[in-house]
């Protein structure tokens, strides 16, 4: 399998790397569990100096870092920038929190005494994305390490140089080797390495077929896993919304890193009284955006990841059209050199369209017309997906109300789906289960072990 950066601005080959071969795979597996015996009885304090390194590190390199994430899968390089610094408040986050957060839970039993001691399981793979190249392994790699486990990771094969980067910088912090330690691993290979028994759990952010293929494998070998799985965020907007506030958000939430972002809005569900107003308005922001390289400050929207990926995109548009949907705006490619799509709107898309359930990954918003609250509740929750979702109104207890009823893992008033260090991250459905991030983040990978103390006279 190759590696390859592929500058999708212009579909160039830059460079290309081979697949780790087994034998260097059996001595990164080794020197994973060899540190893992080593790290685990290392304090939190000594831990959180590594992390405060690493965040360092990324801060001080940010534009290098940036202008190869946007070489890599054509981030406009000020989302990318700012995906550097987020990436570098989640290694702050837990070093700062991770010491009391994992602090022992004491239990009140009938009889003697009892406490929940947080203790690292092991060696974890982690198998990202391209979309958020830096972002995705800070939220798996962070809180991990602080928990006391090490990390294999086998990252997306279009953002090989992002990933020998990252590596790079945990060497620069001082990591011992074995700690973080980037694998050049097809996907096949990464479900057969779920196998060993050395490797003690493992987290993926992908495609359904991939969690599949992952879940398949931790479950036949009893071992955790974590799955984000993508999703088709609803974005509701009710009569008395700030349509203007709205429509601004909304091609906020439908372009942010190009359109490719599982936690994107990508069906924007109104009440009729306000869906004319609002999709005119939606039209005049989405037609009136820049599309270009996205090295350019002046640039809003800028190349999908590949040429696969805006071709891909291009035939579903035209499949919903096949199906009954209308294009509001755009459909088509942008006719210049790249992986470019246009900024699209569709309307008219029901329930038998073959794409009324699938996700769009790209610039593509699809619009609803809903007679009230109700119907609007029942179309966002009309989807296998479940990562997120938005709902806007001026009156917020209403809002509150409403987001009780949507079945996802996040929902947000007045605002896209988005992320920080310490707010969990995760879905339901098809779109996976477990959390990262926060608290709950540094929950799933630890052995929430009893310890309990009590006199021989008490009962049993």
């Amino acid at each position: 399998m190759a590696f390859q950066t592929i500058n999708p601005t212009t579909n160039e080959l830059i460079q290309s790397f081979e697949e780790i071969t087994s034998e260097s795979l059996e001595k990164a597996v080794a020197n994973a569990t060899s540190t893992f015996d080593v790290w685990k009885k290392i304090d939190y304090k000594e831990r959180a100096k590594l992390l405060y390194e690493v965040a360092g590190l990324l801060r001080e390199k940010k534009l290098e870092l940036s202008k190869l994430i946007t070489l890599e899968m054509g981030k406009l390089l000020t989302h990318a920038e700012g995906e550097i610094k987020l990436s570098a408040e989640i290694f702050d986050y837990y070093a700062k929190n991770a010491e009391v957060l994992l602090a022992d839970t004491v239990l009140h039993p009938d009889h003697g005494e009892a406490f929940i001691r947080s203790s690292p399981i092991g060696v974890l793979l982690g198998i990202e994305p391209w979309n958020f190249p830096f972002y995705q392994v800070a939220r798996f790699a962070a809180p991990n390490l602080m928990i006391g486990n090490t990390i294999l990771m086998k990252h997306a094969s279009n953002v090989p140089q992002c990933a020998l980067a990252i590596e790079d910088i945990f060497k620069e912090a001082g990591a011992p080797i074995g700690l973080y330690t980037n694998l050049f691993l097809s996907g096949k290979n990464a479900s057969k390495l779920i196998a060993d028994p050395r490797i003690k759990g493992v987290s993926l952010t992908g495609s359904e077929a991939a969690g599949i293929s992952v879940a398949t494998e931790a479950g036949k070998h009893i071992k955790k896993s974590v799955l984000e799985l993508g999703g088709s965020d609803a974005f509701i907007i009710l009569e008395d919304a700030d349509i203007d506030k709205a429509v601004e958000w909304a091609v906020v939430g439908r372009i942010n890193n190009n359109g490719q972002c599982c936690v994107a809005s990508k069906r924007f569900i109104a009440v009729e009284s306000i869906a004319e107003e609002f999709l005119k308005k939606f039209t005049e922001k989405m037609s009136g955006l820049q599309v270009g390289d996205p090295i350019k400050n002046t640039t809003d929207l800028g190349p999908l990841c590949s040429e696969e990926a805006a071709s891909n995109i291009e035939t579903q548009v035209r499949r919903a059209v096949d199906g009954g949907a209308k294009i509001i705006l755009g459909g088509k490619r942008v006719q210049r050199d790249g992986a470019y799509m246009e900024p699209t709107i569709l309307t008219d898309i029901t329930s038998e369209n073959p794409v009324f359930y699938e996700e769009f990954f790209g610039p593509v918003a699809l619009f609803f017309t809903v007679k009230n609250e109700k119907e609007a509740i029942q179309l966002a929750n009309d989807s296998p997906y479940g990562l997120g979702g938005s709902i806007f109104t001026q009156d917020i207890d209403r809002g509150k109300r409403i987001a009780d009823q949507i079945d996802t893992g996040m929902v947000f008033i007045n605002h896209p789906t988005w992320t920080q260090a310490d707010l969990p991250f995760g879905g339901t459905k098809n779109s996976g289960y477990g959390r990262e991030m926060a608290a709950l983040g540094l929950e799933e990978f630890v052995n929430k072990k009893l310890i309990r103390t009590s006199e021989l006279s008490d009962p049993f």
